[in-house]
């Protein structure tokens, strides 16, 4: 009997022990689940506010642009136009002067001209920076070719560029932003690069379009902070970004650069 006791009094006490450990094991598998957890949130709340950031940073950058973009169309009416205009009215109130002689006449009816015909072409000039008519009317390889025969005509740099895409013409505010792009690439590399060679061609994979900029200019270090925050490569990184692609850099001082992004 004493012995019959003591043998259920040994197993309750090892079913408390086990049951015991059990629930500290249990008890120590929640608490790392829910540290790990815990964890694993903080990692994608700390993911999600770099995006957010980045973001911003991009919209800051495209407000920027657009502002710089205004303040210089502003500047390019001011300047150009509404000056020249302003000498034409007082040039045309000049011709309701009495006593007017033949050749003073004929001097003011000249500088009237001159005025508007100088008037007219800044307008033109500053409707191509808004929109190139050669980009409206016959599409992206076409602006492109003509960007590239005008930077050639300095003689001082060569460019080569392929294009084995068939852009579609319907896509024109989408091929705008990769023309800006393009042209801020070649100020780049035409004004900090001080390149002499440029390659630039375009082709289609899986579904995307791929852009490959070269260069043998200067080059340039990547770790530099200054050189990822420049205003020029933050604008175009916000282009990409709103055409949906992903835009890869590759620079070393001496080396020059390339520039790959797709849309």
């Amino acid at each position: 009997m004493t012995e019959t006791v003591v043998y259920q009094k040994e197993l309750i006490t090892a079913i408390i022990y086990t049951f015991s450990a059990f629930l500290l094991m249990a008890l120590l598998l929640v608490l790392f689940f829910y540290f790990s957890r815990k964890k694993i949130i903080q990692k994608e709340i700390e993911k999600k506010n770099m995006e957010v950031n980045y973001q911003k940073e991009l919209l800051h950058s495209i407000l920027v642009t657009q502002e710089e973009e205004r303040t210089r169309i502003a500047q390019d009416l001011h300047d150009d136009i509404s000056s020249k205009l302003n000498i034409v009215s007082l040039n045309s109130h000049l011709l309701t002067a009495k006593n007017l002689s033949k050749n003073e006449i004929e001097e003011i009816s000249t500088n009237i001209i001159n005025l508007t015909t100088k008037a007219l072409d800044n307008s033109r000039r500053i409707a191509h920076d808004l929109l190139p008519p050669v980009l409206e009317k016959f599409g992206l390889h076409a602006g492109i070719e003509e960007l590239c025969f005008e930077i050639n005509s300095g003689k001082s740099i060569e460019i080569e560029f392929k294009n084995n895409v068939d852009f579609n013409e319907a896509d024109i505010f989408k091929h705008l932003h990769v023309f800006r792009i393009i042209q801020e690439l070649f100020n780049n590399s035409i004004k900090h690069g001080k390149s002499t060679k440029i390659n630039l061609s375009f082709e289609e994979k899986n579904g995307f379009v791929y852009c490959t900029f070269s260069d043998n200019g200067k080059g340039f270090d990547l770790k530099k902070i200054e050189n990822q925050k420049g205003l020029g490569m933050k604008n175009i990184e916000s282009r990409v970004s709103f055409l949906g692609g992903d835009i890869n850099i590759y620079s070393e001082i001496g080396k020059g650069t390339q520039v790959v992004f797709n849309f």
